[in-house]
């Protein structure tokens, strides 16, 4: 037997294994389609019957039998051979059958006797213990006038199996189906002999090489489907050999773009042995032009850091962006780029190594450094003079103040009194912008010093966080007493964690201060602390004038002012927020805020316990 005969014989065996499990299924599926299709019908028709009787009726009907159990029922129904109509009462005893007029047993243990009595519809199929047949039972509940399940209408009918149903046509089915296989099989038999000799016929060109057979293989039949496969053949050869050009000039540009980037490049496979590195790599890490084949990651760039990252990036699935600083000969900063490699496969995506990409940030961390050193010693200049001059604006603001009192007691000349008042409100306006002045420089120092954390380690111990809440919220009462707020503290008792005390009280002044200057006067500002998901959560709520949505994003920028008027009459420096965000990320957490216009604001610190 050649490959074409099994193949089609295997065909057609699948074909009709296959036939007959979707005849199965099929009428596996037509009999609870029957069944589903008869339960309807015989529930349908027990509604039908049950209100063309009346609620009342039957309600009537219940009443008197639990007063009378031997009173006569009379129901303006006939019922025939097929369908049989029961009452049953809350017992479960039968006070009327349609069909049977001696007692019957207790029904109150059949199931959809039970349900109606709970007040549910219900159907069942089983053969009647007092009739003997298979029937169909759907059970109505009948309520009392308080709304409770107190009798049961049930409706049935003599219901035949769906393969008794079907049996009379089952013989010729069959029947039709055996000759219609023979039928399926001699075709396939023919059919697959006929490609058999087509093939062969190919495989004789194939083996002698020629391009034409003679003699009696030259009068073989064959299929016009072999005809056209030399030329399909050719054709595909031509295709592949395209795209294998194709690919080796996508190849060759990829090397040439691999070759020309400055970032490091390193390509590898699970177990992190690299299969591709690029000019810039191996600079970076003194390769030279050896063979990379076999060599692992760690091999290369004696570096436990970008291990660590590959690895991450492997059981993560998803792409990684992190910093890293390499000590070894002049200090270097990265942005590693870690990608895991995908293919697809069956039932999703599996990885099958990941991508590094090293960018050189050396120069860009200096300049920040540049920067926030910068921020810092110009503080430091200015702190100097503003203290000066708000030293001697409160010295000339004292002289005149105390001058203006002695002359209080003798005539003064008009003019000389108006002069005197304009150099007052001069020496007001110099010491409140010296003042202002003073506020923002301690303000950049205290971002500055936070900014350049790095280098500065904060003592961290654990504190009882009530007690800073309370110390941050008396170094404010007199300022939320001149605008007569209340500042309610709510911190649990007993909480702790393991913080930097000064710097949690100075966030949560900036916080407070921050609810107290845009509040309204005699509103509340509540202060509370407590534990979500193992992180300590120090929050500040109030109804103040709130933030609109499009500026929640930057409110935590330094200099940042939703409304700059408004900011200014305040008295803020635009950097308290900035500072409650950096504290927040020297305790490896974060700042938040929720707020609409008009309604208030939430500000909170969310640090890990």
């Amino acid at each position: 037997m050649n490959i074409f005969k099994k193949s089609f014989l295997t065909l057609g065996s699948t074909a009709l294994v296959f036939s007959g499990v979707l005849l199965i299924a099929v009428m596996i599926f037509l009999n609870f389609l029957y069944n589903e299709i008869s339960t309807a019908r015989l529930g349908d028709t027990a509604k039908i019957l049950m209100n063309s009787i009346g609620e009342d009726r039957l309600t009537e009907i219940f009443t008197a039998n639990a007063l009378d159990p031997s009173a006569e029922i009379h129901l303006p129904v006939t019922a025939d051979d097929a369908y049989r109509l029961t009452l049953i009462n809350k017992s479960g005893d039968v006070i009327w059958d349609s069909q049977i007029a001696r007692a019957l047993v207790n029904h109150i243990d059949r199931d959809e006797v039970l349900s109606a009595l709970e007040g549910r519809e219900a159907s069942a199929r089983r053969n009647s213990i007092s009739t003997g047949m298979p029937r169909l039972y759907y059970a109505l509940p009948v309520f009392d006038n308080y709304g409770n399940s107190f009798g049961v209408f049930r409706l049935s009918f003599a219901l035949p199996g769906f393969w008794a149903a079907i049996s009379p046509a089952s013989l010729p089915f069959f029947v039709f189906m055996c000759l219609m296989v023979l039928v399926i099989f001699c075709v396939i038999l023919v059919y697959s002999q006929s490609l058999s000799m087509s093939l062969g016929r190919l495989v004789n060109i194939v083996k002698t090489g020629t391009k034409n057979l003679s003699g009696n293989e030259a009068a073989q039949p064959i299929a016009l489907e072999f005809r056209s496969l030399e030329r399909s053949l050719r054709a595909v050869t031509l295709e592949l050999n395209t795209r294998f050009e194709n690919a080796r000039s996508e190849g060759s540009r990829l090397e040439a773009i691999l070759n020309g980037m400055s970032e490091a490049v390193f390509a590898m496979d699970m177990e992190l042995k690299l299969h591709l590195v690029n000019p810039a790599a191996r600079s970076l890490f003194n390769l030279g032009g050896g063979n990379i084949e076999n060599m692992t990651l760690l091999e290369a760039t004696r570096s436990t850091e970008l291990i660590e990252i590959a690895k991450k990036a492997i059981s993560s699935s998803i792409p990684l962006e992190i910093e890293l600083t390499f000590h070894t000969g002049p200090e270097k900063h990265f942005l590693i780029f870690a990608s895991p490699l995908a293919r697809a496969a069956a039932g999703g995506k599996t990885n099958e190594g990941v991508v590094l990409v090293l960018q050189e940030i050396t120069r860009l961390v200096k300049l920040e450094r540049i920067r926030k050193d910068f921020v810092a010693n110009v503080s430091h200049e200015l702190r100097t003079p503003i203290q000066l001059i708000k030293g001697f604006s409160e010295n000339l603001l004292d002289a005149v103040s105390s001058q203006d009192s002695q002359q209080q007691e003798v005539s003064v000349v008009p003019n000389e009194d108006v002069n005197q008042k304009q150099l007052i409100k001069s020496i007001k306006i110099i010491h409140k912008n010296a003042c202002t002045m003073e506020y923002l420089t301690n303000d950049l120092l205290s971002l500055a010093s936070l900014e350049t954390g790095e280098n500065k380690t904060y003592e961290m111990k654990e504190e009882e966080i009530a007690s800073l809440i309370d110390e941050a919220a008396a170094s404010l009462d007199q300022q939320a007493k001149l605008k007569q707020i209340e500042l309610i503290v709510e911190s649990p008792k007993g909480l702790k964690a393991n913080v930097c005390s000064s710097l949690i009280v100075q966030a949560l002044v900036n916080m407070i201060d921050n609810s107290i200057k845009y509040s309204p006067a005699e509103s509340k500002i509540w202060i509370n602390a407590y534990l979500e998901n193992e992180a300590v959560v120090f929050e500040v709520r109030d109804k103040g004038i709130g933030i609109r949505a499009e500026h929640l994003e930057r409110i935590f920028e330094r200099f940042y002012r939703v409304d700059r008027a408004r900011s200014k009459e305040a008295g803020g420096t635009g950097l308290g927020l900035s500072i409650v965000r950096h504290i927040a990320l020297v305790h490896n957490g974060r700042a938040e805020v929720e707020s609409r216009a008009g309604e208030g604001s939430i500000f909170r610190i969310r640090i890990p316990r």
